[in-house]
């Protein structure tokens, strides 16, 4: 099977950098099963692909035994992308799925072009399934299926496919998907499941897994459907998840806390809210539910839904709010629902208006493309509010070290010229118009603390 990646980042043949393996070599790696090739069918300053030909060694397949009689003989095992596959890119491309790169350490960490092409790749689900677990990563997908003998179109179709993957991200994203996702659309493995693949999927998945709106199939179909296995994964997915969120809240509260900065930009949310006039509203990203019980207060509000990532922070929501002990006209008004603002999510769209208040700084920047598609152009709410630190505001705090962001969850802290850029280019490119406030103390020469837009939708 072949496994193609290719880049037009210039120059391209950094790629051969960042894989460390030379353009101008082809190069043989001895696998327990057989051997891998790795070789440039193109290499110039402006394309670059790298291939990766697994060559299996049928008789060793016969010697390490199978299922029944027949299938050592008879088998796809040495012409399809399989865990076959996966093993042969931990092995040769190891310092590339780990995000190590001597020579362009940058680079490494740099969003780059890539597009990946497999071929014969088993998809016990079809095409369906393969969209449902990449085009949440925002993969863009080209996929041809393969009849089953091209002499006999009345057999019909197999569950073969070429898939070409096409996407802006790290070399170790793209690697690290595929490395979890080709045994999961096969649904098999070659070799014994036990603990340590436990500890290589929350390795290898550890910043998409748990996000993921398919981690449950995924997670399953990974680990063989050992029952026992799984739902160890699946409960260390969930607790990093909250994990996360609780020290996120403990921390940024320690440093925000003398100023009262989350009750007054609640409190500049709650007024812009009212302000739109809306009716039915979000809480995107809505923690344990301190604007959520500020928004059920107002009658103004008729329909008012959370969502948050963590299923523990949802819990403590509820229990602030009440849920179970509200009037019955009050239990109508709200809902709490458990989603991610990566993923394309059709509860979300129609609504009036969103709050999306100190979110975005916790996404990694190439993933904050995801996340203005699924908010502003599928959800599209008549007016987002949106929050985030200043990071210019940082240093009238003897508590935060120069240099530091509020919380080390922080991915990024824009300064305001930076927030205002990226929210007239959001406002631009999905027809919005934005308007920016400042929020909490203020500063002449730094400004204030937090800064907010509010976006509206232009009508269609």
């Amino acid at each position: 099977m072949l496994l193609t990646i290719t880049t037009t980042y210039q120059p391209a043949t950094d790629l051969g950098y960042l894989l460390h393996k030379h353009p101008e070599r082809v190069q043989a790696f001895q696998l327990a099963f057989g051997q891998a090739h790795v070789f440039y069918p193109e290499a110039t300053h402006e394309r670059c692909t790298a291939a990766l030909l697994l060559d299996i060694n049928p008789v060793g397949l016969v010697r390490g035994g199978g299922n029944f009689a027949l299938e050592q003989y008879v088998n796809d095992r040495p012409y399809v992308a399989s865990s076959f596959l996966s093993v042969a890119i931990a092995q040769v491309y190891g310092s590339a799925l780990a995000g190590n790169c001597k020579d362009r350490p940058k680079l490494a960490q740099t969003p780059i072009p890539l597009e990946a092409t497999i071929t014969a790749l088993p998809c016990r689900g079809g095409e369906s399934l393969l969209r449902r677990l990449f085009e949440p990563l925002r993969y863009v997908l080209n996929v041809q299926r393969h009849t089953l003998d091209e002499k006999f179109p009345e057999w019909g179709e197999s569950p073969y496919y070429t898939v070409t993957l096409a996407i802006t991200a790290r070399l170790k994203d793209l690697l690290s998907h595929l490395y979890v996702l080709i045994p999961v659309l096969d649904d098999d493995k070659h070799y014994y499941v036990g603990e340590a693949e436990v500890e290589k999927l929350l390795r290898h998945g550890k910043e998409w897994l748990a996000a993921h709106p398919a981690r449950e199939l995924i997670t399953e179909r990974y680990l063989k459907h050992r029952r026992s296995l799984t739902n160890e994964a699946l409960a260390r997915l969930v607790e990093q998840v909250e994990e996360e969120t609780v020290e996120h809240d403990q921390e940024e509260a320690a440093v925000e806390e003398k100023v009262g900065l989350h009750q007054q930009r609640l409190g500049a949310v709650l007024a812009a809210l009212k302000d739109s006039g809306a009716r039915r509203v979000l809480d995107l990203g809505c923690g344990e539910g301190q604007l959520l019980q500020l928004l059920l207060q107002e009658k103004q509000f008729t329909e008012i839904v959370g969502m948050d990532v963590s299923h523990r922070v949802l819990e403590t929501a509820a229990e602030r709010l009440q849920l179970d002990r509200l009037p019955p006209r009050q239990q109508e008004r709200i809902k709490l629902i458990h989603s991610s603002l990566l993923y394309r999510d059709a509860r979300l769209a129609g609504f009036d208006a969103a709050a999306v208040v100190e979110v975005i700084e916790h996404l990694d920047p190439p993933r904050l493309a995801a996340f203005e598609r699924n908010v502003f152009e599928f959800a599209r709410p008549g007016t987002v509010v949106l929050t985030t630190p200043n990071r210019e505001y940082n240093v009238m705090w003897e508590s935060l070290p120069v240099g530091k962001f509020r919380h080390r969850d922080h991915r990024f802290e824009w300064t305001r010229a930076e927030f205002q850029a990226w929210a007239n280019g959001v406002a631009e490119r999905y027809g919005y118009q934005v308007r920016f406030l400042a929020v909490g103390p203020e500063d002449a020469t730094v400004g204030a603390a937090s800064q907010m837009g509010v976006f509206s939708a232009a009508r269609r």
